[in-house]
């Protein structure tokens, strides 16, 4: 009998991260960083990991929507499974019934990914390779193969991106020479949670800096004077040639996020990041095109190819933002950097939260190795929290990103992290109440 996939197991794990406000913004001020985890089981004893991540309650939803999903997975032939890892990822988006809770959006989406992921981990595993190698190897045809071009066609065809995939194969070998013995750059928001005191907020831009950092990112949105004070401390501290990001988390209206950027332009912020509802298209279009030289940077919430389309299409960003774990996983996240290369607008990953470092590096290296070509303008966001519960955590030196070099996706928790932090019942959550 040929090796099927098992279970489809997901389980509610969250981090108390609002004990010390971690993660604090101006939308999201006492977050609980969490992860509806998934281990994908074959009949054979192999596994595949994922995860999508929330800040809390909520969580349960989305493990309720990958739950929802499994019987679509349990039964499948492994090898047909990841012979055809897009017609894997189509058959959980596309479900005629389920994606009527999208379509394309939201928990059930972001549940695909979470399955579609550990299905990438587990061949990962079985090639004996780090997800980015794994993509960065295949041929252009195999690459493009994985993408739905179905709703990209008017800004992407297959055609341009196999040329645009032929054309960076030239100076492959050299770039994982150059990303093996120098790392992916970085950068920092550690120093920049909302809740922080200005002393903490102080003291961590600092110790970004001396830490090889050369862009640290701080939260702003929900009071103007406060963030005029802020922003000015962490310029005096990390001084002119330093550059500093900002990031509202979509806390302003249009025209709100014009007249408070102009308020904070004085101390030259690099971009700003989420100034106004993630949908808004044509508003960080407006913002864009009133702020600059702040750029525009935007992503995290964006549902789909489509709307990262869109973005591009209208001018609207500087700078694009992917998350590893927001859409439906590696296949749509190959589309959207694909995209990117086609406009020429640098990828700067969304990480921070709970894996989302771990996982999404692997996207940004195989986008300097076999996509892009270039780590101009391009950094990897990093967080130093909770790395500590993933066997395979991220390491960084000298401010950039290690490329890892163990075999898989990154997402594989600890177990005895995920019994401590297991929600409702674990004894992390149940001693403390």
């Amino acid at each position: 009998m040929s090796e099927v996939i098992a279970a489809v197991d997901a389980i509610d794990v969250r981090f108390p991260t609002s004990r010390e406000l971690d993660g604090s913004d101006a939308m999201n001020p006492e977050p609980d960083y969490s992860a509806a985890y998934v281990t994908l089981r074959t009949s054979g004893g192999e596994e595949g990991f994922g995860l999508a991540f929330t800040v809390g309650r909520g969580n349960d939803v989305q493990v309720a929507a990958i739950r929802a999903l499994a019987p679509l997975v349990v039964g499948l032939p492994v090898a047909e499974v990841l012979a055809d890892l897009r017609g894997f990822s189509d058959r959980l988006t596309g479900d005629s019934q389920l994606r009527w809770l999208g379509p394309h959006k939201g928990a059930i989406h972001m549940a695909a990914g979470a399955i579609v992921n550990a299905a990438w981990d587990l061949y990962a595993r079985r090639e004996g390779k780090p997800l980015w190698r794994l993509l960065a190897e295949m041929s252009p045809t195999q690459l493009v193969s994985l993408v739905d071009f179905r709703y990209l066609r008017d800004a992407l065809t297959p055609e341009e991106a196999l040329d645009l995939l032929q054309r960076a194969q030239p100076g492959r070998e050299q770039r994982q020479n150059d990303l093996l013995a120098r790392g992916y750059p970085a950068y920092t928001t550690t120093p920049g949670w909302l809740g922080y005191t200005d002393e903490k907020l102080v003291r961590l831009s600092k110790e970004a800096v001396d830490d090889g950092f050369g862009l640290i990112k701080l939260k702003v949105g929900a009071d103007n004077d406060t963030d005029i004070r802020r922003v000015a401390l962490a310029r005096e501290a990390v001084g002119a040639g330093i550059r500093i990001a900002i990031d509202a988390n979509q806390a302003w209206g249009v025209e709100q996020a014009i007249s408070w950027l102009k308020s904070l332009a004085a101390y030259d912020p690099y971009w700003i990041e989420e100034p106004t509802s993630p949908d808004d298209v044509l508003g960080h279009a407006a913002i864009r095109q009133a702020v600059a030289p702040i750029k525009v940077a935007t992503g995290e919430h964006c549902h789909n190819q489509v709307m990262f389309k869109q973005l591009l299409q209208a001018n609207a960003i500087d700078v694009l933002q992917l998350d590893a774990t927001r859409v439906a996983g590696v296949n749509e996240n190959i589309a959207i950097l694909l995209l990117a290369a086609k406009f020429g607008v640098p990828v700067c990953p969304h990480a921070g939260g709970v894996g989302l470092c771990e996982m999404v590096q692997h996207l940004a290296m195989f986008d300097y190795v076999a996509v892009s070509g270039s780590t101009e303008g391009r950094v990897i966001e990093y967080v130093d929290h909770l790395h500590q519960h993933f066997v395979d955590p991220v390491a960084i030196r000298g401010g950039r990103y290690v490329a890892p070099e163990g075999p898989g996706i990154g997402a594989r928790m600890r177990p005895e992290s995920v019994a401590a932090y297991k929600f409702p019942d674990g004894p992390q959550w149940t001693t403390q109440r």
